[in-house]
């Protein structure tokens, strides 16, 4: 968590109102349009860290206000799913109506199939379904520190390997040795220690994480089970219901999210930026 200093500074930029103890602030006052100095942004970078997603209401951003805002904390990434001949490429659009029934609603962390996953995804909301869709967040870290102490020496050094193709083949249409010809499956630790914070988190999730290295088929599908099932405790979400304009900015290395499929036939349109990340380690010494 921040320190006394640091959480002075930061509220002297903007207005933090925790969404719940776990996981999760509104950070208000703030106009994400404008250009924003040096401090600022690394004030928002400390919330990111002690809150693992923040957001932000009624911006309305176009598409190079949110790609400015996104490289402020890195390099952008470029996913497969984006239409190449599209302006911004770096701008990933997921839009669902009628036709196209939602498909993210499961706990997941972004692009985990990467060699080097991403840092942290920043979604701007274009268009909100008259009720539903929203998001929820969970805290890997408090996920990893709830697990039994049994659990926990178990997993520690253990190595996981995230596949693309286990959601990507179907919905890009593309066999799984098309896509691994360019993301090959990457093997990950278990429990990853954050690059900036030093905390440990839990990093296997239910849409990319396929086996553990080196453990039986059975044991490794019970084991993964059981740590997949973790980001379902309500104690450590929160839950963010969507209003026109609304960012979400979220740490890909702390956190899970869900979004909630319950508005089919309702529209809902979101445009997300994705930061790039380095590659997932472990430390005994965190």
């Amino acid at each position: 968590m921040a320190s006394a200093a640091q959480a002075s500074e930061i509220e002297n930029a903007f207005e933090i109102h925790p969404l719940t103890p776990a996981i999760g602030a509104e950070l208000s006052g703030i106009n994400l349009s404008d250009p924003q100095p040096d401090e600022t942004i690394a004030n928002i970078r400390q919330a990111l860290l002690d809150h693992k997603v923040i957001f932000f209401r009624d911006q309305n951003l176009e598409q190079e206000q949110l790609l400015h805002f996104a490289r402020r904390f890195g390099t952008l990434e470029i996913h497969p799913a984006t239409p190449k001949d599209q302006p911004n490429p770096e701008i990933l659009r997921i839009e669902h109506g009628a036709k196209s029934r939602g498909q993210e609603n499961m706990w997941h962390s972004d692009v985990t199939w990467r060699a080097e996953p991403s840092l942290g995804s920043v979604l701007s909301a274009l268009e909100i379904p008259p009720v539903g869709g929203d998001t929820l967040f969970a805290n890997m870290n408090l996920a990893y520190e709830k697990l039994p102490q049994e659990t926990r020496e178990k997993i520690t050094g253990l190595t996981a390997v995230h596949d693309i193709a286990r959601v990507f083949a179907k919905r890009l249409n593309k066999k799984p040795e098309e896509l691994h010809d360019q993301y090959p499956p990457q093997q990950h630790p278990v429990v990853r220690t954050h690059p900036e914070t030093g905390l440990r988190s839990l990093y296997v999730n239910s849409a990319f994480t396929s086996h553990i290295v080196g453990m039986d088929t059975d044991e490794s599908q019970e084991l993964l089970r059981r740590l997949y099932a973790t980001a379902a405790n309500p104690e450590i979400q929160c839950r963010f219901k969507w209003t026109r304009g609304a960012i979400a900015f979220w740490d890909n290395r702390a956190s899970q999210h869900f979004a909630a499929s319950d508005y089919f036939p309702a529209r809902r349109i979101m445009e997300r930026a994705t930061i790039a990340g380095d590659r997932p380690y472990f430390s005994a010494d965190s």
